[in-house]
């Protein structure tokens, strides 16, 4: 009995060892599988970094850097901009196995920043700026080092490959930036007083190319909402833009010397220009955007201080414009030069919208501007399937074009506007403006005349 007891305990022992080292071999291989990723030497983290709510990834495919890891704090107070800093150096220039590198902002976390500028190019062709936290400046011109610049907030300079991301938001916080006595309307008694105005725009790409821009809200900017110079092959989707309607020079969406653009599935609604395309712009493809309230999608304003200006191959389709102060308009100063060129606007609806359909080559800002003879040539204009209703308070098509320089190959076809208010057509307004009508238009364009006028025969138009 005592040697049975004996072989019982023997026993007993041994599976125990057994399995501990089991045990201790299932752990290792556990931890060998899902070890941290390392982190770059460009920026060694002032902590070990938390456990992040983003998955890690388990395989060499990407690398995911949280930027609570760098010291971020993320509650909407602590300035997290050397974080940031520190947290780029090493998801930009740091050494990685991976393709794809990744710097996230997790949910659940709002983090400041000071006006910062990410620059590239990195060393990945791949670099995510992932946002699905809240990422928001300070708040207004006073919170702003004393000296510092206030035209851009976020610039990403020369990151190519790069998107940025995410079910986050960026909060512009532009409220106070919108109150300034600078500002339109907003000094004593609704005037305008001088002074200081800048205000800056909250995101900026500059000489980069192949990005992505997706997922995320971009909310109250103090100026323009995202910019593009410079860019090639840039794509937009799935993004939402919105401030107030009074908001001042709040853009949305804004390229200039920038191609090969596609803007996809995205809702604008601002105080400005839901789109604005400037000079340098070709091969820019917007479908399936909701804009408004607003003043429209908008190429120009284009050639102001007798500059020339560029754009063509530009395609607005299967979109909706709602309650804005303008349409789908072209505007450009007088006295410039260049070209505005095959553009087409395909299956636009319209929702009271004051100017549907508008080209203005006599824009100002004030009613001050000097009669000037030359002007950006505008030509090769289809306006496609264009239904829906008008703002009594201006016409539903209005071509004002230069004296000097007509507007040429304007086409209509399926144009079908009708009065928001009321049953009575306005009709509309022409000058200098010639082109075709493909069908029965509501209302009848009578004003559009035929052919090509004599001063563009004759003369060497600046075609670009």
């Amino acid at each position: 009995m005592e040697f049975r007891s004996l072989l019982l305990l023997v026993f007993g022992i041994s599976v125990y060892f057994f399995c501990a080292s089991v045990q201790g071999r299932v752990h290792n291989h556990t931890k060998h599988k899902h070890g941290h990723v390392p982190i770059s030497k460009i920026s060694i983290p002032p902590s070990p970094a938390p456990e992040s709510s983003f998955p890690r990834p388990d395989s060499p495919s990407d690398t995911v850097f949280d930027v609570r890891s760098f010291g971020a704090v993320g509650d909407g107070i602590a300035d997290d901009t050397q974080a940031f800093k520190m947290a780029w150096d090493t998801v930009c220039q740091g050494d990685h196995v991976s393709e794809s590198v990744t710097l996230l902002l997790p949910e659940f976390h709002s983090f400041m920043i000071q006006s910062t500028i990410f620059t590239g190019p990195c060393k990945s062709n791949h670099v995510t700026f992932q946002i699905d936290g809240t990422l928001m400046p300070p708040d207004g011109p006073d919170s702003w080092p004393k000296g510092a610049k206030k035209t851009n907030w976020l610039i990403f300079y020369k990151t190519n490959g790069m998107s940025l991301q995410g079910g986050g938001v960026i909060d512009g916080k532009g409220e106070k930036w919108w109150n300034l006595p600078c500002k339109p309307h907003k000094g004593p008694n609704g005037s305008t007083l001088p002074g200081p105005c800048d205000s800056p725009a909250l995101v900026r790409f500059f000489m980069a190319n192949n990005l992505t821009v997706q997922g995320i809200k971009i909310l109250n900017s103090p100026q323009f909402h995202i910019k593009f110079d410079g860019c090639k092959d840039v794509h937009i989707n799935a993004i939402t833009i919105k401030s107030p309607a009074l908001s001042p020079n709040t853009d949305g969406i804004h390229i200039e010397t920038t191609q090969n653009v596609g803007i996809y599935n995205s809702v604008v609604s601002n105080g400005d220009d839901c789109v604005s395309i400037g000079t340098g712009c070709y091969n820019v493809d917007i479908r399936n955007i909701t804009c408004g309230p607003s003043h429209g999608i908008s190429i120009g304003s284009l050639g102001n201080h007798n500059s020339r200006a560029c754009v063509s191959n530009i395609t607005v389709s299967d979109s909706i414009i709602k309650y804005s102060d303008n349409g789908l308009r072209i505007k450009t100063w007088q006295g410039g030069s260049g070209s505005v060129s095959d553009v087409t606007f395909n299956n636009v609806h319209v929702d009271t919208v004051r100017n549907p359909i508008i080209i203005d080559q006599y824009y100002c800002l004030t009613k001050s501007c000097a009669n000037q003879t030359s002007a950006v040539f505008v030509s090769d204009i289809m306006y496609s399937n264009i239904k829906g209703t008008y703002d009594v308070r201006s016409p539903p098509i209005y071509f004002s074009c230069s004296d000097s320089i007509p507007c040429t190959n304007l086409t209509l076809s399926e144009v079908e506007l009708l009065p928001s208010n009321g049953d009575i057509l306005s009709d509309p307004v022409c000058w200098s403006a010639y082109g075709t009508l493909a069908t029965l238009t509501i209302p009848p364009v009578f004003c559009l005349q035929e052919g090509l006028p004599e001063s563009i025969i004759t003369s060497d138009i600046d075609r670009c």
